[in-house]
């Protein structure tokens, strides 16, 4: 405590950085520290900001997302961000375990992002709502449901590897939002980075017209700034005042100064301005009235820039290395001159709701002291603490006791917030991911009722199933469902046993496992019939790792997990039709069902969606009531939750109903149940085999080490797509049996003395050969199949 004491007499003596302080001290240390000093924030290096922008002009407003692979650079940019922008007095280290952004005891041990991070921040007068997102393949969910809270988005590139596997992952989830983006190309100072890659690989394999808006002045460890073809002025940054990029040195390009650079700065803005001339009528004006290309106003390209990023034309190219401080402001720049505000998106369910409120759950998280924090994104109106909201979603009413403006795991209290800005509220107890919020119940009437139920089945988040087979009887079930994320939910690809030290912690586990499965929609929870073990399921080694270190630091249990195994599937081969009747009486109540069925194999390898209907002559399928199909669609869904092998679930196949009688009285439990049956006996004898989960795998490796890395791939079943040559490195894609991969990065490192690395992403379930098919069944039953 000495030692805190003088450290607390130095540090408001201006004579100790905190940043140096924070990775000297224990827990203890801080908290004494914290009580001393309240002004000071050891664990993040940074006070609230008092000039966060507070007007209600959504012009002002950013809601950004960070993405990119994993490594690419994007907690380090963030870090940068912050620094420049005035929030942290500190430049955050991944290496040192001391960002803001990677808060959680797991990320900074591991030094990669988990959990996707907010924070508010502010940039020349703009405020910035910035989520942080993983780039590990495991947590690829994060990023799903973070791009349904984003205007726009910021895809960091590692200069010297291009479009690596889980950025085109990424890419993808941001074509299914229409999120309109920008690139950043980082590391620009690194060995083998290299411009021309990166603009070939963003064509090829992301199929967009990349805009490059900035050249570089030096190359590799001689990367000192840039040239911006926009306003025509190069950048170069300092070493001074410790390097820490705030000092820099603008000089605008003159022709009569350094006519060669004048001549490469023309060429590369003729080219930009040829581009953007062929996507916005605008630059297409002043092109035809032959106005010089060095004397197009900078205020009509970024006019037309930003019209081409929102339209997703083209995609603005910006350079810079994060880790060196250099480019971080002007990327700052573009995301205020080219990125979308609230306003400038398209959101038809929001604008149904006029000036009531409409608000969307993308994220939960919890705290002991506050409870459930869910993270909302508010497309409408405006919310004030204590105020009661509806749920459109769940069919409730739940009130806000608290609204909190976040800062990564920090928030502060605050009373009201408006629309396009994204908030943090504690106080819901149903409310879930992919929930839509509203003012009241009446509220939401109102919206139904301007769409107008003509087009009720344009509506997002509206099922197939439901809008098919719609009648007047079932208004209240139509009324149910209007809105969701529609977030793509990964199936889980790993599963195990997970079990607490003694019964006495059974309770507090399945609380713990509650709240996490609440948390990541990507975590599955079930409980095995037949043994009653918890089974856990998720996306990989890491996902399941990273969750069981959480159940012991958040939590206090110290579970027992089994071996993993891979999550397969089963399909049919076969087409089979058969008819089940059930006939019984409770009590004085008698239920009657006879349907014929049969299923089909489907080559589009997806989920049972809904049933089809095969019309005659001989059937009245026509008169079907809508809550009769119901009930029969949850039958079958529930009858292809275990298939006959292995009783995984059961996928690829398409179910036709040919013929359906139901008595009067009959209860919709009874119809799920005659449902249930009648498509597992099809599928018994469909002829089933078992799919399993194969990855994209793309490994980088010395080309020393190349024969080494081939030859284990073959004994892992793999499928070489082929090896490219970048730089002095070599690129091996495969697509490789998850089975196969258990424990993979440990034998990497082996066979190529730690020099290589790897990444892989899900690409497809595959039909299993009936070897390997039987070597699972006798792997998991301990028998040989007859």
């Amino acid at each position: 405590m000495e030692i805190c004491r003088f450290i607390c007499v130095r540090s408001n003596q201006g004579l100790f950085p905190w940043g140096h302080v924070n990775r000297k001290l224990n827990a203890s240390c801080r908290r004494w520290i914290q009580t001393k000093l309240p002004d000071k924030s050891l664990g993040d290096h940074h006070n609230f900001p008092k000039h966060v922008h507070k007007s209600d002009d959504l012009s002002l407003i950013r809601n950004i997302g960070i993405m990119a692979h994993i490594d690419a650079g994007k907690t380090t940019t963030t870090e940068r961000m912050l620094f420049y922008s005035g929030f942290t007095r500190h430049l955050g280290d991944v290496d040192d375990g001391d960002t803001v952004m990677d808060y959680m005891e797991q990320e900074r041990a591991r030094g990669i992002t988990i959990t996707s991070a907010a924070i508010t921040f502010t940039w020349k007068h703009h405020k910035i709502n910035l989520i942080d997102t993983p780039g590990h393949v495991d947590f690829t969910f994060e990023v799903e449901r973070s791009l349904r809270a984003i205007d726009g988005a910021v895809t960091i590139l590692d200069a010297s590897a291009g479009v690596e596997a889980q950025t085109l992952t990424v890419w993808r989830q941001a074509d299914r939002y229409d999120v309109p983006r920008i690139i950043y190309l980082n590391k620009m100072d690194k060995p083998g980075a290299s411009l021309d890659l990166c603009l070939m690989s963003i064509m090829e394999k992301l199929k967009v017209t990349p805009l490059l808006l900035q050249l570089p002045v030096g190359s590799e460890k001689h990367f000192q700034g840039i040239i911006d073809l926009v306003t025509m002025e190069t950048c170069i940054w300092s070493k001074g005042n410790m390097g820490d990029g705030t000092e820099f040195k603008l000089s605008p390009i003159v022709q009569s100064a350094d006519s060669s650079v004048w001549e490469k700065c023309i060429k590369a803005r003729t080219s930009l301005i040829g581009q953007l001339a062929d996507m916005d009528d605008g630059i297409a004006d002043l092109v035809l009235k032959d106005v010089a290309v060095e004397n197009i106003p900078v205020s009509d390209l970024l006019s037309a820039l930003k019209r081409v990023t929102l339209a997703r034309k083209g995609v603005p190219v910006l350079l810079g290395s994060s880790l060196k401080n250099k480019g971080v402001q002007h990327l700052l720049d573009g995301v205020n001159h080219y990125l979308p505000c609230p306003s400038d998106r398209h959101y038809p369910f929001a604008e149904l709701y006029g000036e009531d409120l409409c608000a969307l759950a993308f994220k939960i998280t919890h705290e002991k002291q506050r409870g459930a924090l869910i993270f909302l994104r508010l497309y409408s109106g405006s919310l004030k603490t204590g105020s009661s909201i509806y749920n459109v979603t769940r069919k409730t009413s739940e009130k806000v006791t608290r609204l909190l403006q976040v800062y990564a795991d920090m928030h502060k209290d605050i009373n009201h917030i408006h629309a396009g800005n994204i908030v943090c509220v504690t106080g819901l107890k149903q409310t879930v991911t992919g929930d839509l919020l509203t003012s009241s119940h009446t509220s939401y009437k109102k919206a139904v009722e301007s769409y107008g139920k003509q087009n009720i089945d344009n509506l997002p988040g509206r099922s197939a199933e439901s809008s098919s087979h719609d009648d007047q009887g079932d208004e209240e079930h139509e009324d149910n469902h209007f809105f969701s994320a529609q977030l793509t939910v990964p199936d889980p690809v790993f599963f195990c046993s997970i079990e607490p030290p003694s019964m006495a912690f059974q309770k507090d586990l399945d609380i713990a496992l509650e709240n996490l499965q609440r948390e990541d929609n990507s975590l599955h929870v079930s409980v095995d019939k037949d043994t009653g073990q918890t089974i856990l399921a998720g996306m990989g080694e890491l996902h399941m790792e990273v969750i069981k270190e959480r159940i012991l630091k958040e939590y206090g249990i110290e579970v027992e997990m089994g071996p993993l195994q891979v999550a397969y599937k089963e399909t049919i081969t076969e087409s089979s039709e058969v008819t089940e009747r059930l006939d019984k009486t409770l009590g004085d109540r008698h239920h009657f069902v006879s349907m014929t069925l049969s299923v089909h194999p489907n080559q589009t390898g997806q989920d049972f969606k809904a049933v089809e209907l095969r019309h005659s002559r001989e059937n009245n399928l026509e008169a079907i009531r809508h809550h009769h199909l119901q009930a029969v669609n949850s039958g079958i869904k529930m009858g292809l939750c275990a298939g006959p092998i292995l009783s995984f679930p059961v996928c690829g196949l398409g179910v036709y109903l040919h013929s359906l009688e139901i008595q009067p009285g009959t209860s919709m439990a009874m119809i799920s149940a005659c449902a249930s049956q009648a498509v597992h006996k099809a599928v018994h004898s469909a002829a089933a085999v078992l799919l399993e989960p194969t990855m994209h795998l793309e490994i980088t490796t010395d080309e020393d080490y190349l024969h080494f890395v081939m030859s284990d791939l073959a004994q892992r079943r793999s499928h070489i797509q082929g090896v490219e040559a970048r730089e002095q490195v070599r690129v091996v894609k495969a697509i490789t049996p998850l089975s196969e991969m258990m424990g993979y990065s440990t034998v990497l490192r082996s066979i190529t003395s730690g020099t290589a690395f790897f990444s892989m992403e899900l690409a497809q379930y595959e039909v299993m050969s009936l070897s390997e098919q039987n070597k699972v069944l006798q792997k998991l039953t301990g028998f040989l199949p007859s």
